[in-house]
């Protein structure tokens, strides 16, 4: 019967969500989609970058820094330890494949390749919390753990779509950077801390504010696509 439940019940539920999101996002791309194939690498690509997310984050935690702690170190924790980890690992795997490609030709394509790569990370790890923690696990994080990492994504995407197509590309990429690794690790930070329990309420307006700026994001480079016009025209 556990057999079956997971297979069947919990394992959907802990794939669907990344899996809709990465639709979503392709459907956004209205005036030039990428390859599809290409899209399926980046997805399996963020299943690599968990890789040294994970152990850097053992690595942290073995010397005694994790986010059962005081304020201070549960802040480190949360920000220069979980959030450059996770952000630093799946930035690394856009930016050595994604990027690189003749397909990456417009600033949108950022966002889409960044969120490919980062369902990719959030799904593999989805799968592992739900199928320990069961199914009220994976209700709850279909509706905040999975939405960061698309958001943080999104603003990481953002600015890497920037920065291929302008002379300010370190700028750009660092600015992705901080505000991916700034939003994942504030939303963690709240959700961490055990000081003020009443706090952890601002993880989810962290989420909040960032999901609408991430829909002004989206709507501002579809917008100023190169290729706006011409879809549909041979």
């Amino acid at each position: 019967m556990n057999i079956i439940k997971h297979l069947f019940i919990l394992l959907p539920l802990a794939v669907a969500p990344g899996i809709g999101i990465c639709f979503f996002i392709y459907f956004r791309d209205k005036f030039e989609k990428e390859p599809f194939r290409l899209l399926v690498k980046c997805f399996f690509l963020g299943f690599l970058s968990i890789i040294p997310a994970i152990i850097i984050e053992l690595l942290f935690e073995a010397l005694g820094i994790n986010g059962n702690q005081g304020v201070f170190k549960t802040l480190v924790y949360a920000f220069l330890v979980v959030g450059v980890a996770e952000e630093g690992s799946k930035f690394f795997f856009l930016r050595i494949f994604a990027y690189k490609k003749d397909a990456f030709n417009e600033p949108f394509d950022g966002i889409v390749y960044a969120m490919m790569v980062s369902m990719g990370f959030a799904t593999l790890e989805n799968i592992e919390y739900v199928l320990i923690n069961g199914l009220g696990t994976a209700l709850l994080r279909m509706f905040t753990a999975i939405p960061l990492h698309a958001v943080c994504a999104i603003f990481m995407g953002f600015y890497l779509g920037k920065a291929k197509f302008s002379v300010n590309k370190t700028r750009n990429i660092l600015l992705g950077l901080f505000f991916a690794i700034a939003i994942h690790g504030l939303y963690d930070f709240f959700l961490f801390q055990k000081n003020i329990p009443a706090l952890s309420v601002f993880s989810f307006v962290t989420l909040g504010l960032a999901i609408g700026m991430s829909f002004i994001a989206i709507n501002r480079l579809q917008k100023n696509s190169p290729f706006r016009g011409k879809a549909g025209q041979s």
